[in-house]
């Protein structure tokens, strides 16, 4: 009946005493775990970077190849700290932790639900997405080119510079319009004609345009037209469309369309084509003051307002 003559104060110290002394029995394991630790998460680094350097140098598909770098680098961390445990003697420990991990994830589940939907979409996305990396891209009013594929967003650049993340259930969700899945986009633009103006003649001028430039896309998928389009106030508007490569969008969506608009007004006005305003007309009520106006000379003398 010994521990029963001990004071408090004395059977802490016993306690703590014992304690301690397992904990120096223990030690050089706890160490080796963390040593082990260390060295896991070195040869992680190591062979997630040489892994993503090998799979991007052969994969066309660098979105991929940085997702499962990702996927591999957390897999291999998770098996080391499980393999530490052991080393330690804290089995006991790694089958609780497995446990608690399970029963955390569902209350996670529940209290983060938009950060698993994001990457559950992330995951689905990594192998399955409707677009690559530099692939210029539309979801929702968000328009750009794709950067980067993470587990919980996709990095969008636009074409003014902004640096957008769109969650990836929203892209898993909602229509995206990919603009260079094939290589090809169709530009139009409109151009309005005097209604004096030889219609036919001016749909050949401006055919001939689109038929004599390099840049533009023309095969038997790809037809280039002019076609009346509306019977305007002032004008006859013609409708002009044509195909380009994609594969710089901005170039060949904006540069060359701007290029074709300003070939086809000045072959239109080289061959004196009316380009017409619109016309704007001005009512003068009672009691409205007049409006003064200044009558220019022409060159032939001739009197113009």
């Amino acid at each position: 009946m010994p521990l029963l003559l001990q004071s408090p104060t004395e059977t802490i110290k016993l306690s703590l005493q014992q304690y301690y002394e397992e904990f120096l029995k223990i030690l050089p394991r706890i160490a080796l775990a963390i040593l082990v630790i260390i060295l896991g998460v070195l040869l992680a680094q190591m062979l997630t970077s040489f892994y993503k350097r090998r799979f991007q140098q052969k994969s066309e598909d660098p979105l991929m190849s940085k997702f499962l770098a990702q996927a591999v680098k957390v897999i291999l961390i998770i098996i080391t700290i499980m393999l530490a445990l052991r080393v330690a003697g804290l089995d006991d420990i790694a089958t609780g932790l497995l446990t608690a991990v399970g029963g955390g994830a569902i209350i996670l589940g529940f209290a983060f639900q938009d950060i698993g939907k994001n990457f559950l979409a992330g995951i689905i996305l990594a192998f399955n997405r409707p677009f690559n990396i530099n692939d210029t891209i539309k979801v929702d009013d968000i328009f750009g080119k794709v950067k980067e594929l993470s587990f919980r967003y996709s990095h969008i650049k636009t074409f003014d510079g902004r640096d957008i993340y769109i969650p990836n259930s929203d892209v898993l969700t909602k229509p995206v319009e990919n603009y260079t899945a094939d290589g090809f986009y169709r530009v139009d633009f409109t151009v309005g004609l005097g209604y004096e103006d030889d219609i036919d003649a001016a749909k050949k001028v401006i055919q001939d345009v689109l038929d004599n430039n390099k840049e533009i896309v023309r095969d038997g998928e790809h037809e280039n037209f002019v076609i009346e389009d509306e019977l305007a106030a002032s004008t006859v508007n013609l409708k002009v469309f044509f195909w380009v490569d994609t594969v710089d969008y901005r170039r060949a969506s904006r540069i060359l369309r701007g290029m074709i608009i300003k070939e086809v007004k000045v072959a239109l006005a080289e061959r004196d084509f009316n380009l017409p305003s619109d016309v704007v007309e001005l009512k003068l009520y009672k009691n409205s003051p007049d409006i003064p106006f200044k009558l220019n000379k022409g060159e032939e003398g001739k009197t113009s307002n």
